[in-house]
């Protein structure tokens, strides 16, 4: 039902990303201090809205977290998948040019020698 992908080692884990984090910014709304025995292990006793926001500061600081390491992995993926597209892209497009290139000059040439020994053959008569 589901289909396993390949594991991407560049791609961090979420306890790669919570390692090498920085400590959270300030909160732009203080939370009350968790009791004494929040320390202990308990959860704190707060209200629905400090949950509420809590919540909504946790969620910024993971996503400013993750968006800066997916954004470089990204833009790293669609750089070497761009450049293997390009590559592909420009060989038979080459190719055609190179061919093109070859058969105007061929052309060209022919024209300005039929042209010059017209020329010539004018000259002498």
């Amino acid at each position: 039902m589901s289909e396993q992908t390949e594991f991407d080692a560049s791609i961090p884990v979420l306890t790669e990303v919570f390692q090498d984090a920085e400590p959270p910014a300030p909160a732009p709304q203080p939370v009350p201090a968790a009791p004494a025995s929040a320390s202990q292990g308990a959860l704190p006793d707060w209200s629905a809205h400090e949950w509420a926001d809590f919540e909504r500061r946790l969620e910024e600081r993971v996503l400013r977290q993750l968006q800066g390491r997916i954004d470089f992995v990204l833009e790293q993926r669609l750089r070497d998948s761009l450049g293997e597209i390009v590559r592909q892209a420009l060989g038979p497009l080459t190719a055609e040019i190179k061919s093109g290139l070859h058969e105007t000059l061929a052309q060209a040439v022919a024209r300005a020698v039929a042209a010059e020994i017209a020329h010539l053959q004018a000259q002498k008569a």
